[in-house]
């Protein structure tokens, strides 16, 4: 059975990461995705928030699995046997730091990285930004699945 992990912090999940999560479940029996919990880093949303959103929006593929993970990657895909780590590429900037880290993994345990070029429709795209321009009142609905985005506005109308 062929796995592999897609990791991040998905506060909230994009319509970038939905895209790479999709291409990674066609290449894939199994696709974790793994939710990074930062105990340093105040999130917009709750780990069991962002799993609960990544679920519904992912159910329709049928093989993809949603957890949270503390610590190494490698240690995650080790403990589940999974060889590959699938990551979405931006940017060229983002090749230099992703380069860095697959190396360290593959160094570290064996690990393989699969870059896979970002849809040019979401080039631009991260949850940093989403959450940003949405704070300022901005229509970010296009870069979100539906309940995402409701999701999202909700939660920026309460703080």
């Amino acid at each position: 059975m062929r796995r592999a992990v897609c990791p991040g912090s998905f506060d909230p999940i994009t319509n970038g990461h939905l895209d790479i999560i999709a291409r990674a479940s066609r290449l894939y029996d199994v696709v974790h995705v793994a939710v990074m919990i930062n105990q340093s880093k105040k999130g917009l949303f709750t780990v069991e928030e962002r799993i609960d959103m990544i679920r519904e929006v992912t159910a329709d593929f049928g093989n993809v699995e949603v957890e949270s993970f503390h610590g190494l990657l490698v240690d995650f895909c080790k403990q589940r046997d999974i060889p590959a780590i699938v990551k979405g590429l931006r940017a060229v900037s983002d090749f230099d730091y992703e380069l860095q880290m697959a190396q360290m993994n593959n160094g570290l345990s064996g690990v393989e990285t699969l870059f896979v070029p970002t849809n040019p429709t979401y080039s631009f795209l991260s949850s940093s930004l989403v959450k940003e321009v949405a704070t300022w009142g901005g229509d970010v609905s296009h870069l979100l699945p539906a309940t995402v985005h409701e999701a999202l506005v909700a939660r920026l109308a309460r703080t």
